[in-house]
């Protein structure tokens, strides 16, 4: 019998509102489609202030959350912060997946596991994205880190703009149709696409698709690659429509 029902996994900030909805919002679209359903697991790790030393704490517990995750058997499992990752240095989300796995398979759990922050490069790489320009909420000390972390992957920033927002709650509470301005001022020309959010918290899914009409460009977030990378960990067809270029139906990324 084929597979049709999944449960996906997410190890989550505490302070994360916006993965638990932006995720499975992505997934109940494309479920109005395509026949598979989809069921939404998560296990949390403290954090309020987006800080190194806050972000450090809680990437600690993150192997605790995958043997949480590995006991609902969950079909794909991911973390949900990317800068947590980013902050700590060049490639570390292939480190953070082969500690998450380890535990996972210690804990009689076969899912893949991925991270947020490898399924943003990922994702870019699928779309052919050579230079890009993002948004993020966080302080430009943090947002340098993510930058640098980007093009460790050989992809070119060209231009970022960060809120320097340091709480997390206030993150995920900014308003998604802010980004209509500050796409504006953003430097675009030549990009190969936009991350309308490099930030798994800051809102973003109900301007991606408006934003990409308008500008002419591809434009994605970090929410919507990590739906993408999930969607092919689990061996189905990557497609949710109105999320930009990288899930629009018929993309074959």
């Amino acid at each position: 019998m084929t597979k049709i029902n999944y449960r996906i996994g997410q190890i989550v900030p505490s302070s994360n509102t916006t993965m638990e909805t932006e995720i499975p919002a992505m997934l109940r679209r494309r479920e109005a489609i395509l026949p598979e359903r989809f069921t939404f697991h998560s296990s949390r790790m403290r954090m309020h202030k987006v800080t190194k030393e806050e972000l450090e704490s809680m990437n600690r517990e993150s192997l605790r959350c995958a043997a949480e995750l590995a006991d609902a058997r969950v079909d794909v499992m991911s973390t949900a912060c990317l800068v947590a990752i980013m902050a700590m240095g060049p490639g570390y989300h292939r480190e953070t997946e082969a500690q998450l796995t380890k535990v996972a398979r210690d804990n009689n759990c076969n899912a893949p596991v991925m991270t947020s922050a490898g399924a943003l490069v990922d994702g870019l790489k699928a779309m052919g994205a050579k230079r890009v320009a993002l948004l993020a909420p966080y302080m430009r000390p943090l947002t340098d880190l993510v930058v640098k972390y980007i093009e460790t992957e050989e992809i070119e920033v060209q231009d970022s703009i960060c809120f320097e927002i340091p709480d997390n709650l206030e993150v995920g509470r900014r308003d998604p149709m802010q980004l209509f301005e500050d796409v504006k001022k953003l430097n675009i020309k030549g990009v190969d696409a936009v991350v309308l959010s490099a930030c798994v918290q800051m809102q973003s899914l109900p301007a991606i698709q408006i934003v990409q009409d308008r500008i002419g460009i591809p434009v994605t977030s970090t929410a919507v690659c990590t739906t993408w990378k999930m969607l092919k960990l689990l061996g189905l067809q990557a497609t949710v429509p109105d999320a930009g270029a990288l899930l629009a139906p018929g993309s074959n990324y």
